[in-house]
């Protein structure tokens, strides 16, 4: 705990302070080891404090130039043991150097340090001779011990490298998730603002026509205008019942039931919300509907729900008709009227395209695929295509 609060302080040190609070440490350690000589060896005298000042001062360029340090300390090193002194501390310098040449260098560099350190030791060995150079008496030792400090340097600098490596794919990973939240998101927005726009579009367009049968009627044909104004009741219901299942996965409340999703069965009840109007409306449907997926059901009503919604109000039609037609694994839906339209591809006239551009991304999100444009012969035609594979329900 104690280091885990002094590793902040030290690392807030500056790298010139480090660098003279290393090279003071290493001078009161190699000076004492100098200072104090076999009386059988040749005793310190201003060649040796000599070395020693140089060795000391070239470690505060140790970062800079750390190799150049490596070459000092170790002429210095060289010139203790050819000069006649002994010492367990005098290699200190150069120990220190060869550790910043392998923990701020490459792998490469640090094992051609390592070699020629090594030879130039063994060869220094071999020159000043056994009782000199040295003592405990295995000349393989001066060959090796330039090589401690350079792996510790290497395994030092590895370490740091994977730190930062594994810091780095934690901030990718971090930045991944961001993204992929913001995805999620937007998707999730896309997707409560196309509900949102078929719920209010078709319900206020389909609340329009039906009080306008009620006016019309209002005078003449009081029954009618009732039905139309009880229509223009329950769709205002169906449209407050669709919201609120829409709100309800905003407030992610996992207690509540989730609300029915509108299906091919509320197709029938869609299109006499619409009926009544300036419009003739027809539906046709062939084969059994009954196993589809509820993403590929909401698809469906949600696009004859745009169609009719744009029939009703840009197309100018007096007839459309509503067709779904089930072929083995395949739902075809055909909305056509008889009213003006763009080219292919294009919108009608007057509209925002968000109804269409909804189209397409609802048969898609199912696996199918939405297409539009006129007709030979004059007219309007929307056919969506959509995977009718039967989904098996548990008991």
């Amino acid at each position: 705990m104690t280091f885990e609060r002094l590793r902040p302080r030290v690392r807030a040190v500056p790298p010139i302070t480090a660098d003279l609070l290393v090279a003071a440490g290493v001078a009161l350690f190699t000076a004492s080891d100098a200072a104090v000589n076999d009386p059988e060896y040749r005793q310190a005298d201003a060649f040796t404090w000599l070395l020693v000042a140089v060795s000391v001062l070239a470690l505060v360029a140790r970062r800079r130039r750390p190799v150049p340090v490596v070459v000092i300390t170790g002429a210095a090193c060289a010139g203790w043991a050819l000069y006649g002194h002994i010492g367990e501390l005098l290699n200190l310098p150069v120990i220190v150097a060869l550790y910043t040449v392998a923990v701020l260098g490459d792998r490469r560099r640090t094992v051609w340090t390592g070699a020629v350190a090594a030879v130039v030791s063994g060869a220094v060995a071999l020159r000043v001779g056994h009782d000199v150079a040295n003592p405990q008496g295995l000349p393989v030792l001066e060959l090796i011990w330039p090589l401690v400090p350079l792996l510790l340097g290497e395994a030092v600098r590895t370490r740091r490298e994977l730190l930062r490596e594994y810091e780095a794919r934690a901030a990718r990973a971090e930045e991944d998730r961001e993204r992929e939240a913001a995805r999620r998101v937007h998707e999730e927005r896309v997707r409560i603002a196309r509900e949102l726009h078929d719920i209010v579009a078709h319900t206020v367009t389909a609340m329009t026509v039906q009080a306008g049968v009620a006016l019309d009627a209002l005078d003449t044909r009081p029954e009618i205008s009732r039905k139309a104004m009880r229509q223009v009741r329950d769709s205002g219901k169906e449209a407050v019942r669709e919201l609120r299942a829409t709100v309800t996965v905003l407030r992610e409340r996992d207690d509540e039931p989730p609300a029915p999703v509108p299906g091919i069965e509320g197709l029938r009840e869609l299109v006499e919300r619409f009926e009544g109007g300036d419009v003739e409306l027809v539906m046709r449907r062939e084969g059994e509907f009954d196993g589809l997926s509820p993403m590929v059901e909401l698809a469906v009503h949600r696009i004859v729900q745009e169609a009719l919604t744009n029939v009703v109000r840009h197309s100018g039609a007096r007839r459309a008709a509503v067709s779904l037609v089930r072929h083995d694994d395949r739902l075809t839906v055909e909305i056509a009227n008889d009213g003006a339209g763009g080219g292919v591809g294009e919108l009608p006239k007057g509209h925002g395209g968000f109804g269409l551009i909804g189209m397409r991304e609802r048969a898609a999100a199912a696996g199918g695929g939405v297409e539009y444009g006129p007709v030979p012969g004059g007219g309007f035609l929307v056919r969506a295509w959509l995977p009718a594979e039967r989904v098996e329900t548990g008991s």
